[in-house]
This record gives structure tokens, sequence and C-alpha cells, in this order.
């Protein structure tokens, strides 16, 4: 026998492929995501090829936070500029402003490459890790395809021109949730507004962070602008707004004022249109079950993941979400076992469905007990 247990409340529900007909920005490609629900709110061509251009350098910081994280890399550990790196100095360049046979900090380089947008910093920190920005290219090209970009192939550390350093919006997209899941902490270098670098044999240079929508009262914390001559502009972007988070990738984009403006308005549309319904935090008791024979009457069931479902304001239509199990469930249950499935019903179809585990282990009843449940079951159907 099935019980449902249906929870106390009722979600709505979004049709997204409606929600895109009457909005559009100024961009050659763009595409935008609910962090936490994981649903793309809307896309236009995601998957053509773009030249990433210094949106290369999330990748680049990436490979450094992965290293950071894993113990191999410290933020106190220096690198020797060279003089390729040096040469990236030079005007007409995204640069920090080395200089060549400088020892400078990982942490230095890190913030050279994510909020001045160095090249020169970023030619630095590849050659510190790999040895070469060859081989550093090809550390990145692997954590790309490893995290599931699929459309991409990094040639470079920086972005600047190569044929063979290609991406797509949607990969892009992939990369900044990555960043922003897997490193937390080191993200938030991404939304300093500037950076002060006391370099060698001159005065300290500030520098401030190129994302114009820092400087809005957007709730910005990151993520990177691009520019190519071939590409136009371009800008990964992400706002934090009571208790959301929103991802947009944008490239050709025709001018500065065009990325800000049109980037705004996408996330700006995001925030407007939609709301984010919380529907399970991950290992936390969503409700209980009955259990049959067991020194509990109850055992509580929780989520592996988080289980969020994103609404579209204008569309109030009800999502059902319930509890199904077979049972009671019969003691013993070990903890973490799985038991029953959460399910997400959209007008009598299953939308989705997600295991669910015990919390808790129940015991056994003893044999007696167990006897005298039996017979109270057998006579007056109560378990």
């Amino acid at each position: 026998m099935y019980r449902i247990l249906l929870l106390s409340f009722f979600l709505l529900l979004n049709i997204f492929t409606a929600s895109n007909a009457d909005f559009d920005i100024k961009a050659r490609t763009s595409i935008l995501q609910d962090f936490y629900s994981g649903e793309i709110l809307f896309e236009k061509e995601p998957d053509i090829s773009i030249y990433p251009a210094s949106m290369t350098k999330i990748m680049t910081s990436i490979i450094a936070f992965d290293l950071l994280k894993s113990g191999d890399l410290d933020l106190n550990d220096k690198f020797l500029v060279s003089e390729k790196a040096w040469r990236l100095s030079t005007a007409g360049y995204s640069s920090m402003f080395i200089m060549v046979g400088d020892q400078v900090s990982v942490e230095n380089l890190l913030r050279g490459i994510i909020v001045a947008s160095g090249n020169d910093s970023c030619v630095t920190l590849a050659e510190g890790i790999a040895g070469t920005e060859e081989e550093f290219a090809i550390m990145m090209t692997a954590k790309a395809k490893e995290i599931g970009m699929e459309n991409t192939n990094f040639a470079n550390s920086s972005g600047i021109n190569d044929p063979d350093n290609y991406s797509t919006v949607r990969d892009i997209l992939i990369m900044s949730n990555y960043l922003i899941k897997k490193h937390p902490k080191y993200y938030e270098y991404f939304s300093e507004k500037e950076f002060t670098w006391d370099r060698t044999g001159g005065d300290p240079i500030t520098q401030g962070n190129r994302n114009p929508l820092l400087y809005k009262s957007l709730g910005a914390d990151g993520i990177k602008t691009g520019y190519l001559a071939v590409e136009k502009y371009s800008l990964a972007s992400s706002i934090k707004r009571k208790g959301r988070r929103l991802i947009a990738v944008g490239s050709g984009f025709e001018t500065k004022n065009s990325r800000s403006r049109e980037s705004t308005k996408l996330l700006t549309w995001g925030i407007t249109n939609f709301d984010l319904v919380k529907i399970a935090e991950a290992n936390k008791p969503i409700d209980n079950i009955e259990v049959w024979l067991g020194k509990e009457d109850y055992v509580k069931v929780y989520s592996k993941k988080d289980i969020y479902k994103t609404i579209k304001k204008a569309r109030k239509n009800k999502l059902k979400v319930s509890i199904v199990y077979s049972g009671p469930i019969e003691a013993p249950i070990s903890k973490n076992q799985e038991v029953a499935t959460l399910k997400v019903v959209y007008d009598d179809e299953i939308f989705e469905e997600y295991k669910l585990f015990a919390l808790n282990e129940v015991n056994k009843l003893n044999m007696f007990s167990r006897l005298l449940r039996s017979i109270n079951y057998l006579i007056w159907g109560d378990v």
C-alpha cells in the first residue's frame, strides 16, 4: 500500500517557455539563471561560439582557488615575474603594472587579475603554477571539461586575442556557477571595488574594478567584464538580493554603456518577474513518516540536496508537493536509509522527484510488544 503525505503548502509553477516571448536584450548572446534552483530564466542564442576575452580570467582564478583549497598553494606564496608577463604591463593592455624580476604574492596576483583585470598578473600566476602559460591553459581546458563546459577551449590565461580561446555564454555560466558554489570565500575578491598595488620602484597604483554593476544599487557582487574588438563587450555578472542570487552572462554588447544597461535590465527582469520558493534544505528534516513495529511511531525524513523552485509571479498555477512511501515503513530503520520520495506534481503530472532518507535510526520492538501491536492491528486496525 502507498501512503501519500501532503505537505502543508502549495507552491506556484511557471512555464518558462512562454515567459520570454515579450522580453529581449541588446546582445548577440545571453543567458540568465536563478542560482539556487538552477532554472534558466532567459536565454538568447546561448550556445553560439564567443571569444570570452577577460571572462577567461574566471577560470584562471578557479585553478588557483582549487589549489588553495587543496593546500597545494598558499596566498603568501610568491611567483617570479617573467619578461613575457612584464611585456603585458605596457600600454594597450589591462595590467597590474608588475616589473620583471619582481616576486609577487599569490594573493596580490589574484587581486590583480580579478579587480584590475591584469593580463601581466595572469601570466605570472600561470607560470608560477604550471611552469608555462601553455601548460596552464591545458589545465584550464581540462577543468572546463570536468565541470561540464562542453564547448570551451582555453589557449591562454588572460583571454587576449587567440582564435583557439573560445567558449559560449552557457559555458561561462557553468564556470561562474562553479566559482560561487565551490569557492564562496575567495569569490569575495570579485566584489572588491578597487585594488592598490604597492609596486616596485614607483608609487602605489590604485585601480578600480571594471565591473560597472558593482557601482549600482543592484546587489551585484561580481563577476567579470570582457572586451575584444572582434567580440565587442561582454559581462558575466551576479546579484544577491532578498535571499536570491541571479547569474547573467552576455556577449556582443555594442558599447560599454550598453553592456551595463542591458545587463542591469536582464538581472532586474529576473528579480521582478520571478520568485524563489525553498521546498527543502539539505540534511534538514522535512516531515515525519509512519513506522510499523518500531520503538518510535514516526521517523523524520530529509533530502540530501537543497530543493528550490523558481516561480513566475504572473502565473499562479498550483504546484503540489507530496511525500510518497510504501508503508508504514517496517522497523528496523537505519539512519540515512532511503525510505520515501518527494514528488513535485503539476497538473497531475510528475514534474520532479527526489529521494528522501531517514534522519535517525528506529529500532524494532521486542517480540512481546510486536505481538501485542499485531493483535491490536488485527482487532482494531490500529497500527
